[in-house]
């Protein structure tokens, strides 16, 4: 996970990408100002401080090993060379304990080696760094093809950036069964209604159908996403050959927006209509039971209070359960991602990419169901 954040002078940082940075990799920011090459530390939700017209190097964090806190927070002094810096978004296996995170490990190493074999050093892992000399006030990004650059910011992911608008109509709505999975990390713009009325048939599981003026104006849940998140509601629906994703207007508290929904061709005529689905479990469901106790390891630093460390207790609980809810069983052939438990798409080397967390992984680095 985590994500690094480019911004030079004359830029703006869409204060609704630091939410979503924010939101999604809560464990630390880090921040090397690049007016003053002054390095400082601090929480995620201290996300207001990048609503500046400064430039800055931002690294968000999301603990993937060591304890989360300021210690693991990046950038990290890179061995005795005290004015050398090093960011990392990925994950580099088998590097890393509960109290030292992978990056911070690696930036120690970097440090006993020539600063010339960087280069070479870092091209070895699939992930996106950049190093930070505060003393000649320059910085280097590596691995640059697995960057993006958006509206003049680098970003190390694009799972960030949302810049598509879709309307969901069944199990994706709030509170329904895919919701959690896929779109509880994405911006909710609010509850609407399409503008022109479809035919929304409801066998078993809903079904909108590119008709229109038949049936009713659909009630619907409207979210910004990424071009990930949208890449992985692509493969839910089997767009474009079960579902086909079209765009049409939504109708949010008076405005109206244009948005993807998936459509359907199937026959409507002498149905029943629906206005809206409203998802009832069809079978008994027992909530699974997760440990008592978060897995991760926190500084004091951390927390503003007892309840601060409640709340992030529970959020940590919320993710666990995530994880056990994954039924193994149906994912049977496919080799899945260590950090969200998705399915991973596969090269023809032994490669495996994960659409949710837009990280490549090596086969001894995945999960495989057997």
């Amino acid at each position: 996970m985590c994500v690094i954040i480019i911004k030079q002078q004359g830029r703006d940082l869409p204060q609704e990408v630091a939410r979503k940075s924010a939101r999604i990799n809560p464990d630390g920011l880090g921040v090397v100002w690049l007016d003053t090459y002054e390095v400082t530390y601090h929480k995620s939700k201290d996300y207001k401080v990048l609503f500046t017209d400064r430039p800055f190097i931002a690294h968000f964090r999301y603990a993937t090993v060591g304890k989360v806190g300021k210690s693991n927070t990046h950038p990290f002094v890179c061995g005795k060379q005290h004015h050398e810096y090093l960011m990392m978004n990925g994950h580099i296996c088998g590097l890393g304990n509960t109290q030292d995170c992978d990056s911070k490990l690696l930036a120690r190493a970097l440090g006993e080696i020539g600063r010339h074999k960087w280069s070479d050093e870092l091209s070895k892992y699939a992930c996106r760094f950049v190093t930070v000399n505060t003393r000649n006030r320059t910085f280097q990004m590596y691995n640059k093809h697995l960057w993006t650059k958006h509206d003049g910011i680098w970003y190390s992911k694009t799972n960030v950036i949302e810049t598509n608008l879709i309307a969901v109509y069944g199990t994706l709505k709030k509170g329904n069964g895919n919701y959690e999975h896929y779109l509880s990390d994405s911006t909710f713009v609010g509850h609407g209604k399409t503008k022109d009325k479809y035919p929304l048939l409801i066998e078993g599981l809903p079904y909108l159908v590119n008709d229109k003026g038949f049936g009713h104006n659909v009630k619907v849940d409207v979210f910004r996403v990424s071009d990930g998140v949208l890449a992985n509601l692509d493969r839910l629906e089997g767009h474009p050959n079960w579902y086909k994703r079209e765009r049409i207007d939504i109708v949010v508290k008076g405005k109206t927006y244009s948005c993807w929904v998936y459509f359907t061709n199937r026959p409507h005529h002498g149905k029943v209509l629906h206005e809206s689905y409203d998802y009832k479990p069809t079978f008994g469901y027992t909530k699974p039971s997760v440990p008592s106790t978060p897995a991760r390891v926190y500084d004091d630093w951390f927390f503003d209070s007892d309840w601060d460390r409640h709340e992030r207790s529970t959020s940590f609980q919320r993710e666990l359960q995530l994880e056990f809810n994954w039924d193994k069983s149906k994912e049977k052939d496919k080799p899945a991602c260590v950090l969200c438990f998705d399915e991973l798409d596969s090269d023809a080397y032994g490669n495996h990419y994960c659409y949710t967390c837009e990280e490549w992984f090596t086969d001894n680095q995945v999960i495989h169901n057997i």
